[in-house]
């Protein structure tokens, strides 16, 4: 897809700036119906003999979960099902996870599910491999951000959800129970193996589910694209400490503009009917693309915001995620400030944000303000047409934790940095008021 006039934009030199990005993916990224049924032929090439099989309680009661195991045995591979995987992780539960494996002899991982399953795995994988406290591992300021000394065992991602993009990333989301906040581990370490992503493992989501995960490729892209050049970031002398996220790249430019289009051409037919083929194909594909763009792009303010507004949720509970606690899900959690966001920031990357007005919406732009109102307006009706909810009243928050939202998304500055404007507290403060709604 050409994109306009933002070539400029990277050719950028200079002794005070970084004048690199780097791309970490899967060694192998299979995509097509059925693929996940070769999971065995993988990891016997890999050479595995035992794995974890990390998949949630319910999936691990499905066909599609038996044909995993049945491929995995079939090559030779022993497999050790490890179901205790929470929706939206926690320390608390992968640390209870972990200690039903610790012992085990594993040479590898296999993780069937969405990004909280495949991140569950991640992590798993990292605490098998060099045995730590997790807090030592998550970025700062939360924990301490140390890295691995050297690479994990392989881990084979097969993805059911069409939205986190984990299964091509570096990072793990995790929740903080003690701070109540989230965030994440990242390094280069923690990408997966393999990566096996079959279209027919997202037919059984139900609508919601099909909407938070559909949402959260839509942010990925439109943060992704927006997001500071990365010849913007201050120089390092060490390489090692470049960060994962490096900022809009022209890689990134051309899978978040493409994955924003097919988001918007098929997201609504994949919600309204779930053996729409062609619908699930597409939003899955925009799923990965997405994935490998802020997989090395990064996110920034509404990922940011979404973190704390998962992380103190009270009492909501949404459709199609019945687990007996209340919950945002990732992609609820980005999408109900995402449009505030967005609104406020097209200013400050107006030809970007121009391009995806004209992306989404097929009409041209001629100033930062209707840009802003052009893309709320389409977020608005998106999320009203998938039946999510447009404030954070909705989901039960007041003016009087307005304070703690902002708090805790200031944690996120991996994130915000990001930005294309440097976000303050009073930013921050002014685009929750107006989600609160």
């Amino acid at each position: 897809m050409p994109l306009r006039g933002f070539e400029a934009n990277y050719v950028s030199y200079s002794p005070e700036t970084d004048p690199v990005f780097t791309i970490s993916i899967p060694q192998v990224v299979k995509f097509g119906f059925g693929v996940a049924r070769e999971v065995g032929f993988e990891a016997k090439r890999l050479g595995l003999r035992r794995v974890a099989l990390v998949v949630g309680r319910r999936l691990a009661e499905t066909r599609l979960a038996e044909e995993v195991r049945s491929s995995l045995e079939e090559a030779g591979v022993s497999v050790k099902v490890v179901t205790k995987v929470k929706i939206e992780p926690d320390d608390e539960a992968v640390m209870e996870a972990y200690r039903e494996i610790k012992d085990e002899r594993l040479d590898g991982f296999v993780a069937l599910g969405g990004g909280s399953t495949i991140d569950t795995a991640k992590m798993l994988n990292l605490l098998h491999t060099y045995p730590r406290p997790l807090e030592d591992y998550i970025n700062r300021p939360v924990g301490k951000g140390l890295s691995p000394p050297g690479p994990l065992k392989p881990l084979i991602a097969i993805p059911t959800t069409a939205g986190t993009g984990s299964e091509s990333t570096n990072v793990a989301v995790v929740d903080v129970v003690r701070l109540k906040v989230k965030t994440g581990i990242s390094n280069p370490y923690m990408r997966p193996t393999v990566a096996l992503i079959d279209p027919l493992t997202t037919i059984t989501m139900p609508p919601m589910v099909t909407a938070s995960s559909g949402l959260d490729v839509l942010n990925h892209a439109i943060e992704s694209f927006t997001s500071h050049p990365y010849t913007s970031k201050p120089r390092i002398e060490d390489p090692s400490q470049r960060p994962v996220y490096s900022g809009a790249t022209p890689l990134g430019d051309l899978f978040g503009a493409q994955a924003i289009v097919w988001v918007d051409r098929y997201l609504r037919r994949a919600y309204a009917d779930p053996l729409d083929l062609e619908a699930r194909y597409y939003m899955m594909l925009a799923a990965s693309i997405a994935g490998l763009g802020f997989g090395h792009v990064g996110v920034h303010v509404p990922h940011a915001m979404a973190y704390p507004i998962a992380g103190m949720v009270r009492e909501y509970y949404p459709p199609d995620y019945e687990f007996g606690y209340p919950i945002v899900p990732h992609g609820i959690a980005t999408s109900i400030p995402a449009g505030y966001a967005f609104k406020r920031l097209t200013a400050y990357n107006f030809p970007k944000f121009r391009e995806i007005v004209k992306l989404v919406k097929g009409v041209e732009v001629a100033t930062p303000r209707e840009a802003g109102e052009e893309l709320f307006d389409y977020y608005m009706k998106l999320l009203e047409d998938l039946r999510v909810p447009t404030s954070l009243r909705e989901i039960g928050y007041k003016e009087g934790d307005l304070e703690a939202l902002v708090d805790g998304t200031l944690k996120q500055q991996r994130l915000l940095t990001l930005s294309p404007k440097r976000i303050s507290k009073r930013d921050l403060e002014e685009i929750f008021k107006d989600a609160l709604g």
